[in-house]
């Protein structure tokens, strides 16, 4: 299996199935605690109590698990508590490094954190090395980066991120939920630990909230202490949505495939429109950092396209009202395609007012491209 290719490894979920009847798709395992035979000896070692021991949740890991190329996966009930988890390996008075203009939820939860915990936490446009390595010049415990970052869609180098955290003593964590293990898989590139959101492009049917975290190498200290707190403090996945999150990931690179296509098709489509002041998109040459996202992203750029209407915040939120193939909804990665105005989401951050945030799903492109067109008449 170790062989197996993600289109291989995703249709198959990592070999799993059903271990009694021999049914190709495994059941859901929903007990709660596990018994014990006359002797009080566990009937099967290893499985104690459903909290963290649970075959339906461990399939699901398995399957994440073999396409990031990770040592172990852990699943968590969202990608913010996934987050958390990364960052309660942080001590008292410690010390985080965090990418600047990243997903809002990932900002406001860290800084509400740190300011806790009473943790130094400094943002830094991390797709600069040279501001990387200036805010690394110092001991730092944690260096989170999001790559593609969401909505600018910027790249960090990665290799040369690992290189510049290391030397500093800290862990690199990657949120690589917007482009998924088929397109990018950042343990190969020396990141200690990995992010998705899990209820994005993994599960690609917007009917599951979850996250995950993998690692690199499982004698990490911070993984250690990941797992540890995973089971004591019960942030686990319930049964049925890891059944659904691993039927979800059957088709993973199908979907992305479709959806990475369709996302390159509609931007070049867009990219000198009279009524778009710019088209941000990591698979068009005029992007900044394109030939970076050649080297780190293999099969596709992702779903993400962010576009600026002229004419500011009225002419954005006109060309959302419009709009009857998109729907308006928050979210990425799923097999429909979303638009979302985000300074609406996030007006205090900076956020250019005008701009509207694609996620692109698997329709027919021409129907998308159609529909942005007379949305911006």
């Amino acid at each position: 299996m170790k062989d197996w290719k993600p289109a291989t490894l995703a249709a198959q979920a990592a070999g799993a199935q059903e271990r009694e009847t021999g049914g190709i798709v495994p059941g859901i395992s929903v007990t709660s605690t596990y018994g014990r035979g006359p002797d009080y000896a566990l009937l099967r070692p290893g499985n104690i109590y459903g909290r963290d021991e649970n075959e339906t949740v461990r399939q699901a890991e398995a399957v994440i698990r073999a396409l990031e190329g990770a040592a172990a996966t852990r699943l968590f009930p969202s990608g913010m508590a996934a987050i958390a988890a990364a960052f309660r390996t942080v001590p008292g008075g410690g010390r985080v490094v965090m990418q600047s203009g990243i997903y809002w939820g990932t900002v406001k939860w860290a800084r509400e954190f740190c300011a806790r915990r009473g943790i130094t936490l400094d943002e830094v446009e991390a797709s600069d090395l040279s501001l990387l390595s200036g805010a690394l010049s110092q001991k730092a415990d944690l260096v989170w980066i999001e790559v593609p970052s969401n909505p600018w869609l910027k790249l960090v180098n990665i290799e040369e991120a690992v290189t510049i955290a290391h030397a500093a003593g800290a862990v690199l964590a990657v949120d690589a939920t917007a482009a998924t293990p088929v397109l990018m898989r950042p343990l190969e590139m020396g990141a200690d630990l990995v992010m998705h959101s899990a209820t994005k492009g993994l599960n690609g049917h917007s009917d599951v909230v979850a996250g995950g975290l993998s690692v690199k190498d499982e004698g990490l200290p911070a993984w250690q202490a990941i797992c540890s707190d995973r089971h004591d403090a019960g942030a686990i996945l319930g049964p049925f949505e890891a059944w659904l999150l691993m039927r979800g990931m059957r088709t993973l690179p199908l979907r992305v495939e479709r959806s990475s296509e369709n996302a390159l098709r509609l931007a070049q489509a867009l990219e000198n429109h009279d009524a778009l002041e710019a088209v941000w998109y990591p698979g068009l040459a005029t992007h900044p950092q394109h030939a970076l996202a050649q080297r780190q992203m293999q099969g596709g750029y992702g779903c993400l396209v962010s576009i600026l209407v002229k004419g500011g915040f009225e002419a954005a939120a006109r060309v959302v009202s419009r709009l009857q193939v998109f729907h308006r909804a928050t979210s990425l990665g799923g097999v429909e395609s979303l638009v979302e105005h985000r300074h609406v989401i996030e007006p205090h951050t900076g956020i250019p007012e005008n701009l509207l945030r694609l996620s692109v799903g698997i329709e027919d492109a021409g129907d998308l491209i159609a529909d942005i067109e007379q949305a911006l008449r």
